[in-house]
C-alpha cells in the first residue's frame, strides 16, 4: 500500500514540475511573440497606407467624380484622418522597436517614426497629401478609427478643385 501512495506523490510532483517549467518558458517566450505580432501589424499597416496613397493618386488622375473603394483591416492601433493637416496617420503602441527611436525616415511616401516611452514603443506611419486638399465626409475635420474585427470600407473620391488650386480628395467610411 505504501508503494502505491508513493507512486501518486511522485506523479503529482512531476506534473507540478512540468507545469512550473511550462510557465517559466511562457514568461520568456510571450514577449517575443508579442513583438512578432506588433511587427506584423506594422508591416500590414504600412502596406495599407501605401495602398491608400496609390488609390488617391489613381483617383486624382482619373478626374473629377472618380471614386474608389479600399478595404482597411485594423487589428491593432488606430488611424487618424486629419483633413485640417491633409494627412493620414497610423499609430501603434507596442513592444516592438520598428525603427531607431526619435529618428524619422521615409518608406516611399510614408514617414515612419518610433518613439520610446519606457518599455513601450509608439510607432507612427504618416502620409501627408501635399498636392491635394483632403476632406473627411466632405468636411475639414479630424476622424479617428480604432481596431475592429471586421474590415472598414473606405471610399476615396475626387471632388475637383472647387475653384482652388488643388483637387479635393474626400475620404468616407462605410
Amino acid at each position: 500500500m505504501k508503494k502505491r501512495g508513493q507512486v501518486w506523490v511522485e506523479t503529482v510532483t512531476y506534473t507540478l514540475i512540468a507545469f512550473v517549467l511550462i510557465g517559466m518558458l511562457l514568461v520568456f517566450v510571450q514577449p517575443k511573440i508579442q513583438q512578432m505580432q506588433d511587427h506584423s501589424v506594422i508591416d500590414q499597416s504600412l502596406s495599407m497606407m501605401k495602398q491608400m496613397d496609390s488609390t488617391v493618386q489613381e483617383v486624382a488622375q482619373a478626374g473629377v467624380g472618380n471614386k474608389r473603394e479600399v478595404q482597411i483591416s485594423l487589428s491593432a492601433g488606430s488611424i487618424l484622418f486629419n483633413s485640417t493637416d491633409n494627412s493620414i496617420t497610423f499609430e501603434l503602441d507596442g513592444s516592438y522597436m520598428y525603427s531607431e527611436p526619435d529618428q524619422t525616415y521615409h518608406d516611399g511616401n510614408i514617414i515612419v517614426t518610433t518613439i520610446q516611452k519606457g518599455n513601450i514603443y509608439i510607432v507612427t506611419l504618416k502620409k501627408k497629401f501635399i498636392d491635394y486638399n483632403m476632406t473627411y465626409n466632405n468636411q475639414k475635420i479630424i476622424k479617428k478609427i480604432l481596431k475592429t474585427g471586421t474590415p472598414y470600407n473606405l471610399y476615396i473620391t475626387n471632388n475637383g478643385n472647387n475653384g482652388g488650386e488643388k483637387n479635393t480628395i474626400d475620404f468616407q467610411l462605410d
